[in-house]
């Protein structure tokens, strides 16, 4: 991609010529005042385009900005794993433009002060629209509702809350929640795992943990509580979300859940589309995660799950962690990846590589979808004239090595390191500006008066 410096614009006007939309036939797009004013082929030269910024895009793919349902910002509380400035230069970089930030951080996104407080550190930084995620439960104890009802009507927006990394097990409480949720068309996501199930699990339970002698993680702690959410979803008649499906059983709950007409959506990460429970012989704790990783046959049914529609999203569960909490031994180490950086590449090479989708797929699985699923009405969106231009540029040729310590996120907890991926975000047109340019930062969108940007209840029919 060449960067014309000497048609530099100051208007905010960019061209990105002969770019492949969704994979299709190159086309240009031009970008102005935030939003895409022309779409066609030979717009350079036109009146339409005059001054604008000229992006060399001939043989990239244009896709909508990506959309992240699951993000660890870590941020309040927790600066030395994360924070929102860090963690959203790395959204950027990996093709983001729209991240969901879990609750558990310290104090707990469980109020609408904290809720507000995270909304307007993603709004400083500029490099993503950050939408909080509420916790479901008071300090995600399990006990007392939080203030869903406050974080839904602050200036924060909530429409997602989620108690992830620890289970709502109580299924009063849970059945409460999707109860209270449904006045503001909000959705619950479900951290499923059984905790009486996995007391002292350390990894996958099967061949390798009896070989390993680990304490071993049943399939059936995720898909128990799995049916019986999707129940308790269909007797309130409201929305549930699957927070990182991990088995092949849970993606056939999932299934039939949907062929019954029960609200339910599902989200995969990237580390569970590629990685097996055979990396654990290793006792790297790098590969400590929750869930854990599963057997290649969880793979392959997780893979297909996503291409046919039965999972609906990627998230990338990004948990960066300082480097002595996974640099130790297994036992003690905590449990997450990073993956906002490496997710296109891994769901380029699992999905796309292998012919089970296509860019326009991808598109729906990364941006589409959790855009609708988290209620945000401006990201997600076509690549069409009028529409926000959220836009992410990508070189699908690219090769590159994973090396943790070159990304932006503070986490060097990366299970794809030392390993070649092909893909490599090349921009990344945040609101029209550019946050990411030939692979690299630049700099942050500078946010105007307050808009809301929370969607219509009816949104894409999830």
């Amino acid at each position: 991609m060449a960067h014309e410096q000497q048609n530099a614009a100051t208007s905010g006007a960019y061209l990105l010529r002969g770019a492949a939309i969704l994979g299709g036939a190159a086309e240009d797009l031009l970008i102005r005042d935030g939003i895409i004013a022309a779409r066609g082929t030979d717009l350079a030269g036109t009146e339409a385009a005059d001054g604008a910024t000229v992006i060399e895009a001939a043989g990239l793919v244009a896709l909508p900005g990506m959309v992240d349902i699951h993000t660890h910002l870590r941020e309040p509380g927790r600066e030395d794993a994360e924070t929102v400035e860090t963690g959203t230069r790395a959204a950027a970089l990996g093709g983001y433009t729209a991240v969901h930030a879990m609750a558990n951080s310290n104090p707990v996104a469980d109020t609408a002060g904290v809720v507000e407080q995270v909304h307007t550190l993603g709004r400083t930084a500029g490099w993503v629209d950050v939408r909080p995620v509420g916790a479901v439960t008071v300090g995600l104890a399990g006990e007392q509702l939080a203030e869903l009802g406050a974080m839904a009507d602050s200036r924060a927006k909530v429409r997602v809350f989620s108690d992830d990394g620890i289970c709502v097990h109580d299924p009063v409480i849970m059945r409460r929640a999707l109860e209270y949720v449904k006045a503001f068309d909000g959705v619950v996501a479900q951290h499923a795992q059984e905790p009486r199930l996995t007391a002292g699990a350390q990894m996958n339970e099967g061949d390798v943990s009896a070989v390993l002698g680990l304490t071993g993680w049943p399939a059936v702690a995720e898909e128990s509580i799995i049916a019986r959410d999707v129940l308790l979803a269909q007797h309130v008649g409201s929305r549930l979300h699957v927070c990182h499906v991990s088995t092949a059983g849970s993606v056939e709950i999932i299934r039939w859940a949907k062929a019954r007409g029960i609200n339910v959506t599902a989200e995969v990460t990237p580390h569970h589309l590629l990685l097996t429970d055979e990396l654990v012989r290793s006792y790297d704790p790098v590969y400590k995660v929750n869930p854990p990783l599963r057997t290649d046959s969880d793979v392959q049914a997780l893979r297909a799950a996503l291409a046919d529609g039965t999972i609906d999203v990627v998230g990338t569960d990004h948990a960066p962690h300082p480097s002595e909490h996974k640099e130790c031994e297994w036992a003690q180490a905590a449990m997450g990846m990073t993956g906002l950086e490496t997710a296109l590449s891994v769901v380029q090479e699992t999905m796309i590589e292998t012919g089970l989708m296509g860019w326009e797929d991808f598109a729906r699985v990364t941006s589409t979808a959790p855009a609708v699923i988290g209620r945000v009405a401006d990201q997600g969106r076509p690549l069409e004239v009028g529409e926000p231009a959220n836009v992410t540029l990508v070189d699908p040729a690219a090769r590159w090595t994973v090396d943790p310590s070159k990304m932006a996120t503070m986490g060097r907890n990366s299970p794809f390191a030392g390993r070649e991926l092909p893909g490599k975000v090349v921009a990344t047109f945040f609101r029209g500006h550019p946050t990411v340019l030939n692979g690299e930062l630049n700099t942050p969108f500078r946010h105007g008066p307050y808009q809301d940007t929370t969607a219509s209840a009816t949104a894409g029919g999830y």
